[in-house]
């Protein structure tokens, strides 16, 4: 929540910690590279772009299936897909696990995880293992909650484990790891033990620490105190680099944005304006960050390269916005979302004027949506909860290009694009469809 979610940038271009100023000539190096990879939640760049422009226009249960396979349990977690392997962070009974498919036939070659040390609070909608996996294309992590984070090499030899204490929340939680050059960050919370945490990726070694502590506000001029006095992100942070070359990791915590130094933790700008609950990771594009809170919470947008409090300068703030989940696209100066009631929308990103908005009908009776975008060249995809995936045309002017039928009932995860194919999990199924 974005449920089950990550951003990976991987380690092409010999790219270290030290030179972050190189970030902007690594990420077209790691596009390039990673063109048939989606190696983390929102894809190899971190913000739901694929740079592939022959992705399937339409597909059903029956058309355009390379096969699906049955899962053990329901989940919120999205697939990652590296080479010849597809992984899924998968809940099975009361193991914590990745689990490793052959993309060719959908194939199991392994499956590894822990044993949770108890059972943790969770909310019905949220099942067990809703982060999402990420990886480098030599190691694959996974954050599993009180049951630790955790390495394996590609075939499924552990690396390392990391005991990050116990998690506890009444809705469960949901950001993914991010791995940057030789760094693996994590968002650990909601609750009342929330920190973001840099872990070195082939150690599992701590690198730094940087705590939050979430509080209810006593007032808000919005009128908005949380949802029945619940409050956290379930949020996964992202990387970019500002005008300037620098490095920002931005986080989005309940009330406020942040913007990080990767190599250090040193907090190098915030912005206030947003409302307890986080759900929708930031999204950036075109020197500027978009943020929402969730249950008709305020969105934001402010540039980036800011120091301190950056509040009084941001573009604009919306207050009481749409009910949202999953995150968007940014293209061209516009930013398309698909709220939860099941409406999608296109915003002029610079100033928060809303250019259309309609509801999307499919095919089943959940027309809702937890999903996060995937644009590909000039068409929009996302699932909605009946496991329909609806293609917009990414334009300025409304238009709907299909509408494609699983009838696989319920799905919150976000799709995974690799190599002209698309990858699905539904509570039941993990469906691999292409041309």
């Amino acid at each position: 929540m974005g449920l089950g979610i990550g951003t990976a940038l991987g380690q092409y271009c010999a790219m270290s910690l030290r030179p972050f100023v190189l970030l902007g000539s690594v990420l077209l190096c790691v596009t390039s590279a990673l063109a048939a990879n989606w190696p983390a939640w929102r894809g190899p760049t971190g913000d739901g772009i694929s740079p592939e422009k022959d992705l399937p226009l339409t597909w059903s249960a029956t058309e355009n299936v390379q096969w699906k396979v049955e899962l053990p349990e329901p989940g919120n977690s999205s697939p990652i897909v590296w080479g010849s392997r597809v992984f899924l962070a998968q809940a099975v009974g009361d193991r914590r696990t990745v689990t490793c498919f052959n993309r060719s036939n959908g194939q199991q070659l392994w499956q590894e995880g822990p044993v949770a040390p108890f059972k943790e609070r969770s909310h019905p909608t949220n099942p067990y293992c809703s982060a999402s996996p990420v990886t480098d294309g030599e190691r694959v992590m996974a954050w599993f909650g009180s049951a630790g984070l955790w390495c394996w090499d590609l075939e499924g030899k552990e690396q390392w484990h990391l005991d990050l204490g116990k998690h506890d929340h009444e809705w469960g939680y949901g950001g993914s790891p991010v791995i940057l050059g030789d760094l693996c960050f994590l968002v650990f919370g909601p609750g009342e033990r929330t920190f973001l945490l840099a872990v070195d990726k082939k150690t599992g070694e701590k690198r730094w620490q940087v705590d939050f502590h979430p509080t209810q506000p006593a007032s808000r001029t919005d009128g908005f105190a949380g949802k029945d006095g619940v409050i956290g992100s379930w949020a996964t942070p992202i990387v970019i680099q500002n005008a300037a070359g620098q490095s920002e990791l931005i986080v989005n915590w309940p009330e406020k944005l942040v913007a990080y130094d990767p190599a250090s933790g040193r907090e190098l700008w915030s912005c206030g304006g947003l409302n307890p609950l986080i759900y929708t990771s930031p999204v950036a594009g075109e020197g500027m960050v978009f943020a929402s809170g969730g249950y008709g919470g305020s969105s934001i947008v402010v540039k980036t390269g800011g120091k301190g409090d950056v509040s009084e300068s941001r573009l604009w703030q919306k207050l009481r916005d749409k009910q949202r989940i999953g995150s968007g696209v940014i293209k061209d100066g516009h930013l398309y979302i698909f709220n939860v009631p099941g409406t999608a929308q296109c915003i002029e990103l610079a100033t928060g004027k809303s250019v259309w908005e309609e509801r999307l009908t499919g095919s089943g009776a959940r027309g809702e949506s937890w999903s996060s975008m995937i644009l590909s060249g000039e068409r929009l995809y996302v699932l909605n909860q009946s496991s329909d995936t609806l293609v917009l045309e990414a334009a300025p002017v409304f238009k709907k290009l299909a509408t494609n039928v699983l009838g696989d009932g319920l799905g919150n995860a976000s799709l995974a694009a690799s190599d002209g194919q698309f990858f699905i999990r539904t509570h039941k199924h993990l469906w691999c469809v292409g041309k």
